[in-house]
């Protein structure tokens, strides 16, 4: 990417866009557009036509979602299969009429069969069934790989797809009942912390393994790819090493200094058993993350305190 193109960061104000935009930055790129949900609704497909029509942008990161965590997944089923569906029809469909040089298609980890042997090669999808909870979010993921693999193999568009890993870090949701688990375990310790409660409480049997990466380390990730990967085939982004529930509350415990004791609630969904990324392919092009679980989490409960008040509001 030339330092001067028009480069569209599409959700640049959620955490994965936002990190985006930061790199760019901070790699001098200086033509970034944006526009916020109130000034551009990616679900409303003429002002998308309009949009890109009057910017004409050389390169677009597609990081607009609606997301949430397992409670959110499970209960606006509707919501988040119509309205991701929507949003990335109308960017993809849209960056091709308008000539668009390269498109990066965000997706998730969660596009993966429930059992999928592990680690989760990209082989492997479709090719079983998909964990209940999040199935019509997976769905509207795999769509969008297949709408970029389809516009590439009909027009040749450079368009590519990318699922990160479970992420945390600056400008996540912490949201009591919609928010992923580390930010809200984050923000569980932390209330549990102020007011001195005995103990809290986990969904769950604290048993699965979950692998995390930092938004930021992300960010550069995807920036490396838009530079240097041009396949087919979508590419997964993470850091080839998971941790379980358990160990990653008592890790977040520490960060925060919570004192007390932590219970788990078997009767909520653990959800897949196992999500943990095979980046080979990612690390054979020469890109590994910088940032480690327990750094990372201290940079996003210190992101967090900054925002307690407003959350609190």
């Amino acid at each position: 990417m030339e330092k001067q193109a028009k480069i569209y960061v599409a959700g640049h104000r959620g955490m994965v866009g936002s990190a985006i935009y930061r790199k760019l930055k901070e790699l001098g790129y200086t033509n970034i557009v944006t526009r916020t949900s109130k000034e551009l609704d990616l679900r409303n497909q003429e002002a998308v036509k309009e949009f890109f029509e009057k910017e004409k942008p050389a390169y677009v990161f597609l990081a607009a979602a609606k997301v949430g965590g397992i409670m959110a997944n499970n209960t606006y089923r509707a919501d988040f299969i119509y309205e991701n569906l929507a949003i990335q029809n109308n960017v993809i469909h849209f960056a091709h009429e308008n000539n668009v040089q390269k498109l990066m298609f965000l997706g998730s980890s969660c596009i993966y069969p429930k059992l999928a042997p592990q680690p989760l090669n990209e082989d492997s999808l479709l090719t079983g069934t998909l964990e209940y909870t999040n199935e019509p979010y997976a769905i509207a993921k795999i769509a969008g790989i297949k709408m970029v693999e389809s516009y590439r193999l009909q027009y040749g568009d450079k368009y590519v797809s990318v699922m990160p890993t479970n992420l945390y870090g600056i400008n996540d949701n912490y949201h009591p009942q919609n928010s992923h688990v580390l930010p809200a375990l984050i923000r569980r310790f932390h209330e549990a912390k102020e007011s001195n409660a005995p103990s809290v409480t986990i969904w769950g049997t604290g048993t699965p393994l979950r692998e995390f990466l930092f938004a930021d380390d992300l960010a550069d990730a995807c920036v490396f790819l838009m530079e240097n990967y041009d396949e087919l085939q979508f590419i997964n982004i993470g850091v080839g090493e998971d941790i379980s529930i358990k160990e990653l509350a008592e890790t977040i415990q520490e960060v925060v200094g919570y004192k007390g004791k932590l219970e788990f609630d078997s009767s909520k969904p653990d959800g897949t058993p196992r999500k943990l990324m095979d980046v080979s392919k990612l690390h054979n092009l020469g890109w590994k993350h910088k940032v480690n679980l327990k750094e990372g989490i201290a940079i996003a409960y210190q992101d967090f305190l900054t925002k307690e008040k407003e959350l609190k509001d």
